[in-house]
């Protein structure tokens, strides 16, 4: 096979794949999937194995190469391949519209669902394909021809400005940086964040140091530079990024981008005939109608906002006592707080961090993975991967058995977009012949190692590498043959950091962190006198964490309903008159760099993280009343919530897992609120 995007049963050959072969491969992958649409509706068979097999094997191996280009852009992005992805996204995005609109093929589907075969099909078939017939609905197949045009066309264009939306982010984020010849300007930047910034200006052919917008340099910054004007030029840097304002101001501006998309996606809803882009989005998901998803949010913020007004007077006071700042700003606060925080608790993240080299973290993480699931994780350096940070792991059973497969890359670098996540890079297979195991992408923004300095990871980095095995272990502990509905896919929105936020949890276990944790030079795991500081200090500040989560998911609702208008900025001040308790300055942009809901999947849907957690605070206490560390309780959580993916409503696979509803309850404490806290 001359073209390596098309050996799609196999991992991708990352060491032979260049841009140029990318339009080819979506020839020959779309081309397949047409023909074997039209084959399907030629054929008199109403059989599962002659309707639905053809089609999903069509789609799996297009979604096996998208995969594995849209990883590549994510992490390895170059003129040459945001180019081909954004042609190709584009073509992709018109091929899926052309067989979801095809009324005869939906007639086939439909006609399959009545057949006494169908009823007998075992669950997970059934709900494969009673979601491709809800979402043909969705893709506008019962509308008349001009508005089936009319709503491809909007799709496309949708998908165009979000790839954009996300490309401005990235350059906006790689094209700022100070360099810095004084080391008095970095008083308080650990040796470490020091090593980073050398590197960043070596890199760049500079003496000194180089600050950037990159994560690690960002947080350090913000956290310990104690130079208050350095905080508050970064601040303004990064806070701007893609917009009207700043240092580039005007040059990847996303501001028209985001009218756009509004525009378009509210369109694109009421031709479906939804009143507007939220009614069009819960459609997929658990939550039933968006004023119960308002007053779920407004329920937190009244719960929550007092706490957080208390903690924000007591931590200006702090910083107008201990720090000198008179008037407490946003570029204050991480730098306050951290101070605040080592005050109160005698916690210093620094010495926090010398404890959590990388290499012990992932041992570490490792060894609870065998704890929990009886998995071992085999390294594989015989399979090709596109950078040098990359690793790539078999997941192996108890039985010696290879399970699943996954890749990590764990470390920040130019050309690689910001955040955490998990993607699929293969999906579960198990079709005559063909015997597929899952595969995942595991993606943070750490800190790289550098020339006599370790990678060391924060606290919250470790609960970040948790959060997203959850997401991965979603997908590589799938049962479900069918990948529509397999891991994640096709899983309700809004449950699905269920497994994410719970695997959250296991961080603040003594033992757990131990696990994970050997000092940097000493090789001593964390020591109960610096846990008993992390629990202590486990919920400080977390009044003003919930609103300002509370306060994106209302802007995200609130903008896409349209009640308040569609300025970005006036609904944001809106939002923030009612929940937030940190004012940023009127400069600030933060609609423009929102990836999460302009770039990604959380469109009217970003309240889905403070959703599921009412699911994944009352899982988590089911793994704390057996012991925490429980194969049981893990086994069942595996097996009726992990591996069921979308063969049955996430409610039910929570109640098989409880044996009940999830309790509220759990969430408020889990922020500190009591129940009856208003």
């Amino acid at each position: 096979m001359t073209n390596p995007l098309l050996d799609t049963l196999a991992l991708p050959h990352f060491d032979a794949i260049h841009p140029d072969q990318i339009a080819p491969a979506l020839d020959a992958v779309i081309a397949e999937h047409q023909a074997a649409v039209e084959r399907v509706i030629a054929s008199e068979s109403r059989s599962f194995d002659d309707v639905w097999m053809p089609l999903e094997r069509a789609e799996t191996a297009i979604d096996a190469l998208w995969s594995t280009v849209s990883h590549l852009r994510g992490v390895a992005d170059t003129p040459e391949l945001r180019a081909a992805h954004a042609a190709g996204q584009a073509r992709l995005i018109e091929n899926q519209l052309a067989v979801m609109q095809n009324q005869a093929l939906y007639e086939v589907l439909v006609a399959l669902t009545a057949t006494p075969d169908f009823a007998a099909r075992p669950q997970a078939d059934r709900a494969a394909v009673e979601h491709m017939v809800r979402d043909f609905r969705l893709s506008g197949v019962a509308l008349d021809a001009e508005a089936k045009a009319r709503f491809a066309a909007v799709s496309v264009e949708l998908s165009t400005l979000s790839t954009g939306f996300g490309n401005a982010v990235l350059d906006a984020t790689d094209a700022w940086f100070e360099h810095i010849e004084d080391p008095a300007l970095l008083a308080g930047i650990s040796p470490a964040d020091m090593a980073i910034f050398a590197d960043a200006a070596k890199a760049r052919g500079l003496e000194g140091w180089v600050v950037t917008l990159q994560a690690p340099s960002v947080s350090a910054v913000l956290t310990f530079a104690e130079n208050r004007d350095l905080r508050a030029r970064l601040y303004r840097a990064y806070g701007t990024r893609a917009s009207d304002q700043g240092p580039h101001a005007g040059q990847f501006d996303n501001g028209p981008r985001i009218a756009a998309l509004l525009e378009l996606r509210r369109e694109a809803a009421q031709l479906l005939g939804f009143p507007d882009p939220v009614a069009w989005s819960l459609a997929t998901k658990m939550a039933p109608a968006a004023g119960e998803v308002l007053a779920f949010l407004r329920d937190l913020g009244r719960r929550a906002r007092p706490a957080a007004q208390a903690e924000f007077a007591e931590l200006s006071a702090f910083a107008a006592r201990e720090l000198g700042i008179d008037t407490l700003q946003p570029w204050d606060v991480p730098f306050a707080s951290d101070r605040l925080r080592a005050a109160r608790y005698a916690v210093d993240e620094q010495e926090v961090r010398a404890h959590f080299p990388v290499e012990r973290v992932i041992a570490g993480w490792q060894a609870l993975l065998a704890r929990l699931f009886g998995v071992r994780l085999v390294a594989r350096p015989d399979v090709a991967v596109y950078h040098p940070d990359a690793c790539y792991y078999d997941v192996v059973d108890a039985e010696g058995v290879v399970i699943a497969g996954v890749y990590t890359d764990l470390h920040a670098r130019a050309g690689k977009r910001s955040g955490a996540w998990m993607a699929q890079a293969r999906p579960r297979l198990n079709d005559g012949n063909v015997r597929r195991v899952p595969v995942a992408y595991l993606v943070c923004n750490f800190a790289p190692k550098t020339e006599g300095s370790p990678s060391l990871l924060s606290h919250p980095e470790v609960v970040t590498l948790l959060h997203e095995t959850g997401h991965c272990l979603h997908h590589l502990f799938t049962r479900v043959d069918r990948p529509n509905i397999a891991g994640t896919s096709g899983f309700e929105w809004d449950a699905v950091e269920l497994p994410s936020q719970l695997m959250e949890d296991f961080a603040w276990d003594r033992d757990v962190l131990r696990g994970m944790s050997g000092h940097h030079a000493t090789g001593a795991p964390l020591p109960d006198v610096l846990f008993d500081k992390l629990i202590a200090a486990r919920r400080f500040l977390a009044g003003m964490a919930l609103v300002r989560q509370i306060e994106f998911a209302l802007f995200d609702l609130l903008l896409h309903l349209g009640t308040m208008g569609s300025d970005p900025m006036e609904v944001i001040k809106a939002v923030r008159d009612e929940v937030a308790v940190v004012r940023p300055p009127e400069w600030h942009r933060f609609p423009h760099a929102f990836s999460h809901i302009f770039a990604g999947g959380y469109a009217s849907g970003y309240y889905s993280y403070l959703w599921a957690e009412v699911l994944a605070a009352d899982g988590f206490q089911g793994f704390a009343e057996a012991g925490l560390i429980d194969r049981a309780t893990a086994d069942r959580f595996r097996d009726e919530v992990l591996a069921r993916g979308a063969s049955r409503p996430a409610a039910e696979s929570f109640r098989a897992f409880r044996g009940r509803d999830p309790d509220p309850q759990a969430m408020l404490l889990r922020h500190g609120l009591t129940a009856d806290a208003r």
